[in-house]
């Protein structure tokens, strides 16, 4: 099988998590990367060690994306570079997984959409939470019929606060279209997975009152909100709500999902105890069903999960799967995340139809 060779465009944090992804597949080669800056870029050659001879860098990923030397490229740059960088990828045929979100703001996703529909090559927005084991286990869960017909579905994240990033970039909403965008994304995308219907109206309550209270970077004080409640009503009579809370990190579990449906319940969390709960309404009996574990070659942040979406990309690229992830699911999963930033700011409900969707 040819070598699928790889370009990364952004490698802090998350393109270096991306690089130890593809470090342990056989069937890719890393040959390229961007980064305008020095510190990221040694990041990279560190990740690669004795794979970085070879590896060509670039500051600008213009000439990455020009130079002949990449198949599919992962953005995985800041929040607010995605748009520029997504205009000049999707002009060309080179396959592309963006990291969430998609972009900052539903105009600049709508753009995308329409973008990736023009072109051949895949189009795959990065949202890896669907493939963490106890999650995925629910969703087939769901799928299956175990709870009926679903009709409520809870998810809690208590975590830590936002890490350092370069620039303190995620400091600012400006940057990263607001917290419930950057870090939520993740949850609108599962809730929407899971429900299957659009969602109709949105009503949220949030503020920023323990993180970043003190910090100011250019003479600009820190504007992310570190908690917030989101409630999602959809088109079919489902609901949904995020329970978030950034200063939070003494929990036992990081996120725990609750989906009721009208006969019976499941119940996981992350990391969780490696069991999916069912409960059923008849009998109130309560079943634990071991969560399986594929075998990967990193496991790093997401508990395998980036690694199993990197393989899924992969397949896509090759013919061999179908693109789980597209741009009309990385719109979506900003669209909910928008407008409940927007109900927070005007203290109200925001009906979707508000986005022209």
């Amino acid at each position: 099988m040819q070598s699928l060779r790889f370009g990364v465009v952004g490698t802090g944090m998350m393109g270096c998590e991306h690089l130890r992804n593809l470090l342990p597949m056989d069937d890719v080669n890393v040959t390229a990367v961007s980064d305008p800056n020095d510190e990221p870029i040694r990041w990279a050659e560190l990740t690669l060690g004795n794979s970085w001879k070879g590896v060509t860098v670039f500051r600008d990923h213009r000439d990455l994306l020009a130079s002949g030397l990449v198949d599919a490229v992962i953005v995985a740059s800041p929040n607010h570079t995605h748009k520029a960088i997504l205009d000049d990828a999707l002009s060309s045929e080179i396959h592309v997984l963006v990291e969430k979100p998609m972009c900052t703001t539903v105009d600049d996703c709508k753009s995308v959409v329409v973008a990736a529909k023009n072109r051949s090559a895949v189009t795959w927005v990065g949202l890896e939470y669907r493939y963490m084991p106890p999650i995925a286990r629910l969703l087939d869960s769901l799928r299956a019929g175990d709870i009926g017909s679903l009709k409520m579905l809870a998810i809690r994240e208590h975590r830590f606060p936002f890490l350092v990033k370069v620039d303190n970039w995620n400091r600012f909403t400006r940057n990263t279209g607001g917290t419930l965008v950057e870090k939520c994304c993740h949850f609108f995308d599962l809730m929407n997975l899971a429900v299957g219907a659009r969602p109709s109206r949105v009503y949220a309550s949030g503020g920023q009152d323990v993180n970043h209270l003190d910090e100011v970077y250019e003479g600009r004080r820190s504007d992310i909100l570190d908690n917030a409640y989101v409630i999602v009503d959809y088109d079919n009579g489902v609901r949904t709500m995020l329970d978030l809370s950034m200063f939070a990190e003494g929990g036992r579990n990081e996120q725990e999902i609750v989906a009721v449906g009208d006969t019976g319940k499941l119940e996981t969390a992350v990391p969780g105890d490696g069991n999916l709960h069912l409960g059923r309404r008849v009998d109130r009996s309560v079943t634990a069903i071991p969560v399986p574990v594929e075998d990967v070659g990193h496991v790093g942040f997401h508990h395998g999960a980036s690694y199993v979406e990197l393989r899924r990309f992969i397949d896509a690229v090759r013919g061999a799967g179908a693109v789980e992830v597209d741009t009309t699911a990385g719109l979506w999963s900003v669209v909910v995340g928008a407008a409940a930033h927007r109900s927070i700011d005007e203290r109200r409900p925001v009906d979707i139809v508000e986005y022209g969707l």
